[in-house]
């Protein structure tokens, strides 16, 4: 049923359309735990995304963005309000985003937008009593109230069910179980909607636009879970960067995790493709990245809530119609992704501040490997700056010369006015365009 639902929307879609004489179409793709570094186009030998790589070519690939928050709930409050944790009302990992919040959806629409939302929530009440992984939190349903302002909404909380994911909302008032690979069948969701929302039929020269964000929870663990066909790659085939440790557990669970991780990477960006195939480059902005990444045994570490680059750096391709791809090296963060939408319909530069991007994590997330304390910082594309939560630094990389931060230089005292500059910017405005 799956593959019907691509081929009538490939079928319907792909028709040529006369140039925008209104609002273009946004169309967010997010995923969860898919670092910067693991695309072809960014040079990972491991990644096999030809689809992402041929939509990097058509992009303005924002090759220094970050998740402002290195974990899901932080970052998808950040994404979705433009303001950052704890102000948006996410401190805690079981924090809802609160019901008065108010989203890039309650702007669109102001603005004659229809709204949809597929996929992944994680932004209503869970209970940390409960295994996060299964069909608990799979199955939490989430109310109209708390659904962030979109008109549309079908998806779950959460459960990391990267198989046979269970899915309620506007049509589906309770949790029905599909079957498939959930990247494809949430895909396919989401295009079965923009397809309906195109209304070929329809004698109106020129219908409402559409924002549709598509969630889905790959390639986060469980890495080892079936990929849709995609067969795992032998753990020794896989190529390690200098800052993963040799010769221990942190390899070998490394090569382990990096095998399936690749996979499911392979596996999404087939249904990513698919997605892009059929939204028309005429009328529709393009945006793929991730709320984070994963550090998968950079410095011996793994998960996420890291301020390492493995962890904060995430893809941002925006393909929009009338801007020439090219590469651009600005410091942005996810919170900054509503502004930039906002001043693509209403044909003005973003009022985004591109000297550096804020990053913190509000609380400690109690899971396994994950950051073991609070944190803030700033980046900007040449310097990483990390204070612990009392003030004192952390943690200052020169990105410039050392990508891989292998030289921790907080305690330098040579570094000392830099850092002082720098740790001037870690309080500041929090919400962008202001």
């Amino acid at each position: 049923m799956v593959f019907d639902v691509w081929a009538a929307f490939l079928l319907n879609w792909q028709s040529p359309l006369s140039p925008m004489k209104r609002p273009p179409n946004l169309l967010w793709i997010v995923t969860t735990q898919w670092r910067a570094q693991a695309c072809g186009y960014a040079g990972d030998p491991n990644a096999r995304t030809p689809h992402l790589d041929a939509l990097a070519v058509e992009s303005v690939n924002y090759a220094q963005a970050v998740t402002p928050h290195p974990f899901g709930p932080f970052a998808r409050a950040a994404l979705l309000t433009g303001v950052l944790s704890p102000e948006n009302g996410v401190r805690d990992y079981f924090d809802p985003l609160p019901v008065e919040a108010r989203t890039i959806a309650h702007e669109l629409r102001a603005r004659g937008y229809a709204t949809a939302f597929f996929g992944k929530w994680h932004l209503w009440k869970r209970d940390p009593a409960v295994p996060l992984v299964g069909e608990a939190h799979a199955q939490i349903v989430v109310p109209p109230e708390a659904r962030g302002g979109f008109e549309f909404w079908e998806g779950f909380e959460s459960g990391f069910l990267l198989n046979d994911p269970w899915l309620h909302g506007s049509h589906l008032p309770k949790p029905e179980k599909y079957s498939g690979y959930q990247s494809d069948i949430v895909c396919a969701r989401a295009a079965q909607w923009m397809m309906e929302n195109k209304n070929p039929k329809s004698k109106i020269e020129n219908p409402s636009p559409w924002f549709c964000v598509v969630s889905l929870e790959a390639p986060h663990p469980p890495y080892g879970a079936p990929a849709a066909g995609v067969v795992a790659r032998d753990p020794r085939e896989i190529i390690l960067p200098p800052n993963v440790p040799r010769g221990g557990d942190a390899e070998v669970q490394t090569r382990r995790e990096l095998a399936g991780y690749h996979a499911h990477l392979e596996a999404t960006d087939r249904a990513v493709g698919r997605l892009v195939a059929g939204a028309s480059r005429a009328d529709t902005v393009v945006v793929f990245t991730s709320v984070h990444g994963d550090m998968h045994g950079a410095h011996g570490l793994f998960r996420k809530g890291w301020p390492h680059e493995e962890s904060v750096r995430v893809p941002l391709l925006v393909r929009t119609p009338d801007e020439a791809p090219r590469r651009d090296e600005a410091a942005i963060s996810l919170v900054d992704l509503p502004e930039l939408m906002l001043a693509k319909i209403e044909g003005r530069p973003a009022k985004i501040a591109n000297e550096c991007a804020r990053l913190s994590m509000p609380s400690v997330v109690a899971l396994p490997h994950q950051c073991d304390r609070v944190w803030r910082g700033v980046r900007t594309p040449k310097r990483k700056l990390v204070l612990n939560d009392d003030g004192s630094p952390w943690l200052f990389y020169d990105l410039a010369r050392d990508p891989l931060e292998m030289n921790n230089l907080a305690g330098d005292p040579a570094c000392a006015p830099e850092i002082a500059q720098l740790t001037a910017q870690c309080s500041g405005p929090q919400r962008s365009g202001e």
